[in-house]
């Protein structure tokens, strides 16, 4: 058991690993981020910041001797860097979860062991193979790369074969998976924590209603069309989590779909689709993260209001915050962030 007074470190310097740090902060707990950029929302609140590269030995030396515990905010760090921490510290997750995350070919292939149903799919790793793949499974597809793509960046949609080739280019060729399309109703994710004991509990079920690939708005309590198929998504969220010996919180998507859940992709790691839990939950899924990494009893996932409500604030709708502030509803976060770009996470509002 890591004691409050303790410090975490956090590989990553996001609007994750922010609110990470802010919950960890009111458990007693400093919190000292590592990270190569230059703009750190998570460093304005932490008690330390490491700037350095995921490769650079020494300063992972140095990071690993100035902490008692390592977690993560990202999945897109080199599992070397894990390696070399968990030799020097203890990390959670680990770098099991990590890498099987961290390449959709895996991951589809790892969940579906564990019965579960991702879109039917193949492995694309030339164009001949996109050609062959869009043979075998039909149009409309989607072609996603294997590694480093989230909020749609890495995707490219495909309305017939003749868009083979804008798609090929517009991932410009890397190693690739083609998901044949899926009739949904609606999105949906199963956010879980398990601690280093093996007990898990779930947060109620979001709906989540994405724009332009990104995520919009999640919403508990879920339609029934989602409530209907919780259950077999959760049993697998926990088979995942079991397998893989996951501490922390470990997200799943999933479509609702005529014939029950598709498995869409995992994340070992908090996640957007739960930032309501802050307000919404007796305790978020920061504070239970951080429950979990240190070894402490995990806390009550129960509602705290009869509806919660998430919406990202992206690009200019930061500038709302304002009108946002006189909601008496609304709990408003805004992330620090210097520069306002279309589609990039500036902060979340929940209403209550």
């Amino acid at each position: 058991m890591i004691a409050p007074g303790s410090t975490i470190g956090v590989l990553g310097g996001g609007q994750l690993g922010r609110m990470l740090a802010l919950a960890a902060a009111s458990m007693g707990y400093r919190v000292h981020v590592f990270a190569p950029e230059a703009e750190l929302p998570a460093g304005d609140v932490a008690a330390a910041v490491t700037r350095a590269g995921y490769d650079d030995a020494a300063a992972l030396d140095g990071f690993a001797a100035a902490v008692d515990v390592v977690t993560f905010e990202f999945e897109n760090i080199d599992t070397a860097a894990i390696r070399h921490l968990v030799a020097r510290v203890p990390v959670y997750p680990g770098a099991a979860s990590l890498e099987v995350a961290q390449d959709r070919l895996a991951e589809k292939r790892f969940v579906e062991t564990l019965g579960g149903r991702p879109a039917a799919y193949r492995a694309v790793d030339s164009r001949a193979d996109l050609d062959a793949a869009i043979a075998a499974l039909g149009t409309p597809a989607v072609l996603k790369t294997r590694r480093m793509g989230y909020d749609g960046k890495g995707q490219a949609r495909l309305h017939g074969p003749a868009d083979a080739d804008a798609a090929w280019a517009a991932i410009a060729g890397a190693p690739a998976v083609l998901e044949a399309w899926v009739d949904f109703s609606h999105e949906f994710s199963v956010v879980l924590a398990r601690g280093q004991d093996g007990e898990t509990c779930v947060w109620p079920v979001p709906h989540n209603v994405h724009r332009a690939g990104i995520l919009d708005t999640s919403q508990v309590p879920a339609p029934a069309e989602i409530t209907a198929q919780a259950a077999e998504a959760i049993a697998l969220a926990r088979r995942v989590a079991d397998t893989l010996g996951h501490v922390g919180v470990l997200t799943l998507e999933f479509f609702a779909t005529a014939d029950g859940p598709r498995f869409n992709e995992m994340a070992p790691r908090v996640h957007n689709s739960a930032h309501w839990t802050i307000e919404g939950a007796r305790a978020s899924q920061f504070e239970n993260h951080i429950r979990a990494v240190c070894g402490l009893p995990l806390g009550s996932t129960e509602l705290t209001a009869p509806t919660v409500m998430m919406k990202n604030l992206l690009g200019d709708d930061v500038h709302d915050w304002c009108h946002l502030l006189a909601d008496s509803r609304a709990h408003l976060h805004l992330y620090g962030k210097s520069e306002v770009k279309p589609g990039r996470k500036m902060g979340h509002v929940t209403w209550l």
